[in-house]
């Protein structure tokens, strides 16, 4: 038998290549500040942690589906928070995180060998999602580049990551018409939708119903609690949308063990039925994202899009690794933009989450 690793499909694990920039970053002496990763640094809302110490004793096995005040509150937030309508405790399934969800989505929906699109510039496990079901990426922005193909699944990304931009209402609808006249299914990272940034350029999702005329067929939402409610440890993200595909892939994953882990379901209603904790997170990446986008303006960068999410997303017109270079010199870690596809080349990705401590000695640096 011809075994074929099936890590050998995949791309070299992109963060593997900053560990010279982040032992530069680290050798400055006021330490380094890390803002290559979005990963939350705040603690988490007092009552979250005593919903999950609650439920720590339970001993039995979680149910893959959720439990129904889990898929009550999951439907209810989604309409609280968003704006979706029509959504049902059956339309919605829990995930391990929204990672393990979007690498295994293409598997699990039963696409071998097709076409999946992907954002131009875009978070690396769309790729990987594709390369998994043994599936050929195409990066297409705009419905014209990817031609007569009909691909099996697309994913979009709005509010984006790492660019931050936000698709608006018509260029939504457009996508969504598009996708049911020929049959693909349409999957949108909307891991960020709850922070947007600019009045003019408010995040929607494709469940809302001035996007789908309160119409799903056809269409998932992923979702997380990791950035708004600080749950990254906690993989704690869930889908939306058809129900028949939401079936489809609770079935697969009932078989496959995939399951949230019952404390954390707990944890998850807490996260979702208090919508103070969520408000106040946001207002924490507001401030920190007003002193470090003047900070990047006063040294010379320009800020592309960086509507809404947790990045900004900047450039001074040279390859991204020497900008790497040039801000570990200065103690600061950062993500190259060529991480997310090669038209981010000349970009690199700031991350919000620092600690009000480590950004303010950021702006400091950048300032001097």
């Amino acid at each position: 038998m011809t075994r074929t690793p099936l890590g050998a499909a995949l791309p070299d694990f992109p963060w593997d290549t900053l560990s010279e920039a982040k032992a530069k970053a680290a050798a400055h002496p006021d330490g380094i500040v890390d803002l290559s990763v979005g990963t939350p640094v705040d603690p988490v809302a007092p009552g979250i942690q005593l919903a999950l110490a609650e439920a720590a004793a339970a001993p039995g096995y979680p149910q893959t589906t959720g439990t129904p005040r889990l898929r009550e509150a999951i439907a209810d937030a989604l309409g609280r928070r968003h704006g979706m309508t029509g959504l049902t405790p059956g339309a919605v399934l829990p995930v391990i995180g929204t990672k393990e969800a979007i690498a295994w989505l293409p598997t699990l929906l039963g696409i071998r060998g097709g076409t999946v699109v992907i954002p131009e510039v875009a978070y690396p496990t769309y790729e990987v999602g594709a390369l998994l079901a043994g599936c050929t990426p195409l990066r297409a922005d705009s419905l014209l580049k990817i031609g007569p193909a009909t691909p099996d699944l697309m994913f979009i990304n709005s509010p984006s990551n790492p660019t931050g931009k936000v698709l608006g209402v018509e260029h939504l609808r457009k996508v969504v018409g598009w996708a049911r006249d020929r049959g693909v299914i349409l999957v949108s990272d909307e891991c960020y939708l709850g922070l947007g940034w600019e009045d003019d350029k408010e995040p929607v999702s494709i469940l809302d119903p001035r996007v789908c005329d309160g119409d799903h067929t056809g269409l998932i939402a992923i979702h997380s609690l990791s950035k708004s409610s600080n749950l990254a440890s906690y993989r704690a993200g869930y889908l939306a949308g058809d129900n028949a595909l939401i079936a489809e892939l609770l079935a697969v994953r009932k078989h496959a063990g995939l399951m949230v882990p019952g404390p954390i379901q707990a944890a998850m209603v807490a996260a979702l039925e208090d919508d103070d904790q969520e408000t106040a997170q946001k207002l924490r990446y507001a401030v920190r994202r007003a002193k470090l986008l003047a900070a990047l303006i006063g040294a010379g960068f320009t800020v592309d899009d960086s509507e809404a999410g947790l990045y900004l997303w900047a450039t001074r017109g040279e390859d991204g690794r020497a900008t790497v270079d040039w801000f570990a010199e200065r103690g600061i870690l950062v993500a190259p933009g060529d991480f997310y596809g090669p038209r981010g080349k000349e970009h690199i990705r700031m991350s919000l989450t620092g600690t009000d401590e480590r950004v303010d000695a950021a702006v400091a640096r950048l300032s001097a």
